[in-house]
Parts: structure tokens; C-alpha cells; sequence
């Protein structure tokens, strides 16, 4: 049975040759790819799928300014590896990352992927419509999440490279209250019961062929 770890260094190079065989040599092109060139994930927010020993899955989030709307996430890439694509471990890489990000205290997310797919996690284009990534986009596949509500409301300007900062602690960490702790607590229990349990073959292969 694979389970879910925090991401650690000795991991790296398994991931990158995991991305290879997923998206093919042009990955580095993508225009979600200048968000994270040159920078490293947001601290506690990269995680690693392993059977056994073995890497076969990887879900990295980013620190970005989204305009307007201030600091957010970048979710991506997310892989796993083919074998284990139709058994809904993607699914569960998505719904441990995003609860984490809102226990960490991260208000949105945004990404760039197959809105059929990523609706299931209650991602949406209206909530990204007047955000302009650095590259070119199908503005459909530009999808936003709140994990506080409002987080995103009419957000519009450029989305650019956030700094590495640590993100507010919720309450549950240290008992000290946080502006959006009550949302931010509803919001993990929320994502944690999101979704079926493995499994949607198409869905996931599609995801991990095209984000």
C-alpha cells in the first residue's frame, strides 16, 4: 500500500524522472514552469507518494502573488506514476495537499489543469478570470480554489513569483486565534471529505498527462 510523506531531498531525483516520463521533455516550457523556476516549494507543502521505497507520485505547491488578491498558492506539477493512475492516488495527493495548505493558513490556490478534473476539488475559471499568468494559458484550464471565502473575490493583475514565507499558523497548531482560523479549520474538514475514494481512471490519467 502507498502512503504520503513529506517530500525529503533524497526523493528529488526519483521526482524529476517521474515528471520526465509523465509530461515529456517539454515540461520545462510550461508557462505555470516560470512561477517556479529558480525557486523552491512553499515549506511544508511538497509531498511524496511512495510503494515501498519507490517515488511514484509528487504534489509540490508554490508561493505566488495572485494581483489584487495578494498571496496565494501555485499547485503543480502533480504526477503519479502510470501503473497506479486509474486507483485514485492522485485524488488523494490533492485532497492531503490542499487540507494541509488551509491548516497551514494559506487563503487560495490556483493552477493550471483539466477543469473537469480539478472541479471535483472545487476548482473554478470564474474565480481567475481577471488574473493574467506570465505565458500563454487556454484561459479555461486556469482554474482558482478559495480556502477562505472571499480570498479571491474580483482578484485581478498579474500573477507573479511570491516570496518563501511562512504561512499563518491556524489555530489548531498553537491555540492562538488567526483572522481566518474557524474558516480555515471548516475548510480542512471540508477537503478531507472531498471526493470518492479511488477510483476514476480516465480522470486521473488525463490530469497527470496534461498539468
Amino acid at each position: 500500500m502507498p502512503r504520503l510523506v513529506s517530500e525529503a531531498p533524497g526523493h528529488v531525483p526519483a521526482r524529476e524522472l517521474l515528471l520526465d516520463r509523465c509530461f515529456g521533455p517539454d515540461r520545462h516550457l510550461k508557462t505555470s514552469e516560470m512561477l517556479r523556476r529558480g525557486r523552491r516549494p512553499a515549506a511544508g507543502l511538497a509531498f511524496a507518494m511512495l510503494d515501498g521505497r519507490r517515488l511514484i507520485g509528487t504534489l509540490r505547491l508554490w508561493h505566488i502573488t495572485a494581483g489584487t488578491a495578494g498571496p496565494a498558492l501555485l499547485l503543480g506539477p502533480i504526477a503519479v506514476e502510470p501503473k497506479w493512475q486509474s486507483e485514485g492516488w492522485g485524488a488523494r495527493l490533492m485532497r492531503h495537499g490542499l487540507a494541509e495548505a488551509a491548516r497551514l493558513g494559506h487563503a487560495a490556490v490556483v493552477l493550471v489543469g483539466d477543469a473537469p478534473y480539478y472541479g471535483r476539488f472545487g476548482f473554478t475559471q470564474e474565480l481567475t478570470q481577471h488574473l493574467v499568468l506570465p505565458g500563454p494559458v487556454e484561459r479555461e484550464r486556469f482554474l482558482g480554489l478559495e480556502l477562505v471565502p472571499g480570498a479571491l473575490e474580483d482578484a485581478r493583475g498579474a500573477v507573479v513569483p511570491g516570496a518563501r514565507v511562512v504561512a499563518r499558523r491556524s489555530s489548531e497548531d498553537d491555540g492562538r486565534p488567526t483572522p481566518a482560523g474557524g474558516r480555515v479549520r471548516k475548510t480542512v474538514r471540508a477537503l478531507r471529505r472531498l471526493t470518492p475514494q479511488p477510483s476514476t481512471s480516465i480522470s486521473e490519467r488525463a490530469s497527470a498527462q496534461r498539468l
